[in-house]
Formats: structure tokens, C-alpha cells, sequence
């Protein structure tokens, strides 16, 4: 089923042109067909610290020239969309990464560093001597689905496998990183039970939306903002998601439409968190816009 023809794509296409930042354009050029994958590996690099890691506001709320695991992970989600996560990038993504990587295998979401540039209140450097499964889990699941080869990533499985077995309580960012691993892990029979016991964590601890026609008295999240929301589609931005399988073809279909039907009249799709200060929207929504366009036409034909 087609969710987004060729008039919405044009509007949001420039929606981007007139607000997004490089990265952003760069993305949009690529899903309209107008840009290449080069195109987009390039704008991400530009992101690049000396120190092989990324910032620059790469991911909109992380500002300044401190490099960032959250950012990092960002880098290597941008260039898994786009197909140019190759060995060399990976491997020198995968060097920083090491070198902030706590005693457990993991590496925390952010550093101290950002303390000391804008950044939303309520985000502080979590400990610094455990690893954080949000950045760990996804950062890991895209080097190992593009066979990206490096030491740091065993440690990082072998983490993220630890913490999934023993979790019993989540929130949505996290479980995206959880499925984007469970996706890639090598041990296909463990993930495949993890998949199965993390979707029934996913709707029994009412982390998803299932029915986005109905949200009323629908509280959100704990620690999420009054009427901030998670759908089946960001769970699972793809059919061949593991997130997928957690969803009825029904409660798929509901999710893309509302989804779909989000687009404002500028052309944009709307933000769904706290806004932190006046810019953050203008910021943000371009790449949510992008994110938008992308899961719904990867479910083209499929929900």
C-alpha cells in the first residue's frame, strides 16, 4: 500500500530544503532519487572530531565540538540507511568508541564533556564506569549487519547480551537499539527468544501505542513528556526489522497510516518530545521528516 505519493513526497522534500542541515538535504536528495549514498557519507564525516569520533550536532540535541558515543551511534545509523558503512569507517568509528568503552564492554551514552555546551536539562553523563545498552546495542547491531570487523565489537555484543537477558524494565529509545541489535546478532536462536520476550516487554510495560486513533487516558511513558508517544513503526522502521514480528499486521497498518497522516501543512512531519529551548523544533523536524518518508515507503507494498 502506497502511504506516500509523489505530492506528499515533494512537499516534503521541500520542507527540507528550506529548514534541514546537510545532513538532512543530503538524506532527503537519496530518498527522493535525486542524491547519492556518497552524497550522504560525506555529509557525515564532515561531523567528524580529530579524535575519529563525531559531534557538531550531528544528533540535534548533542551540541558542540565534544564528541559523543550518542552521536557516533548516530553516525553509523545515517550510513547504515544510506548502504555506506564499509569496514574502513566502521573500524575507525569502532577505535573511539574504544577508547571511551567502560570496564563491562559497553560504552556510555554520553561523556562528561557534554556538561559544558548546550544540552536538554533533564540529560546528564550517566556513569561514567558502566556501559549504557542505548548507544552499545545499536552502535553494535549496525556494525555487525554491514560484517564491519573489530575487536570492540565482541566486548559490545557480549554486553548487549548480557544486559538483554537480564532485562525487565526499558523505555522506547532503548528498545529501538535492542531490536536494531537482536536484528544483527550472530547467535540467531538466542535472538530470535530475546526478540520474542523484549516485544512482549515492549507491549506489556505499554511502551507502544498500539492504537493511535485512541490515545485518550493513554498515559505516556514514565520520564516522557504528557501526550509523547512511541508507534509500532518506530519499533520497527522496516519489515525485516525484529521489532516487526512484535506487531499484527493490523496494529502495523494503524501505525503507518497515523503516521502518514501526521504530515503538516508545511510539508513537515511534527516532533514528539520536550522541547528544550526555542530552536529545537526547527532543528529536530527535518530529520524527522526524513525518518518519516523512509519508514513509510520501506513498508510499501508490505502493511
Amino acid at each position: 500500500m502506497e502511504r506516500i505519493d509523489a505530492e506528499q513526497l515533494e512537499r516534503a522534500a521541500q520542507f527540507v530544503w528550506r529548514t534541514g542541515s546537510l545532513v538532512d538535504q543530503r538524506r532527503m536528495a537519496r530518498l527522493a532519487g535525486t542524491g547519492t549514498s556518497e552524497g550522504v557519507r560525506a555529509a557525515v564525516l564532515a561531523h567528524r572530531t580529530g579524535d575519529g569520533g563525531f559531534a557538531f550536532a550531528l544528533e540535534p540535541d548533542v551540541k558542540g565540538p565534544e564528541p559523543q558515543p550518542l552521536a557516533a551511534m548516530t553516525a553509523l545509523a545515517i550510513l547504515d540507511e544510506a548502504g555506506v558503512l564499509d569496514q574502513e569507517t566502521g573500524a575507525g568509528v569502532c577505535d573511539w568508541l574504544a577508547v571511551h568503552t567502560a570496564p563491562d564492554g559497553g560504552v556510555p551514552d554520553l561523556l562528561e564533556t557534554i556538561g559544558a555546551y548546550p544540552h536538554p536539562p533533564w540529560v546528564q553523563a550517566p556513569p561514567q564506569d558502566r556501559g549504557g545498552l542505548l548507544t552499545t546495542a545499536r552502535a553494535a547491531g549496525y556494525l555487525l549487519r554491514n560484517r564491519v570487523e573489530h575487536p570492540w565489537i565482541d566486548g559490545a555484543a557480549a554486553f548487549c547480551r548480557d544486559r538483554i537477558d537480564r532485562l525487565e524494565a526499558s523505555h522506547p529509545y532503548e528498545m529501538f537499539s535492542v531490536a536494531a541489535f537482536l536484528g544483527a546478532a550472530p547467535d540467531r536462536a538466542w535472538a530470535g527468544k530475546a526478540a520474542a520476550r523484549m516485544g512482549e516487554l515492549v507491549r506489556g510495560a505499554g511502551l507502544v501505542l498500539l492504537d493511535p486513533a485512541d490515545r485518550e487516558g493513554v498515559e505516556s511513558p514514565p520520564g516522557y513528556a504528557p501526550g509523547e508517544h512511541h508507534l509500532a513503526c518506530d519499533f520497527a522502521p522496516d519489515p525485516a526489522s525484529a521489532g516487526a514480528a512484535w506487531f499484527s499486521a493490523a496494529e502495523m497498518r494503524a501505525a503507518l497510516d497515523f503516521r502518514a497522516a501526521e504530515q503538516d501543512a508545511d510539508g513537515g512531519w511534527p516532533i514528539h518530545y520536550r522541547r528544550w529551548h526555542d530552536g529545537i523544533e526547527l532543528q529536530a523536524r527535518p530529520g524527522f521528516t526524513v525518518d518519516a518518508v523512509r519508514v513509510l515507503k520501506a513498508w510499501e507494498g508490505a502493511a
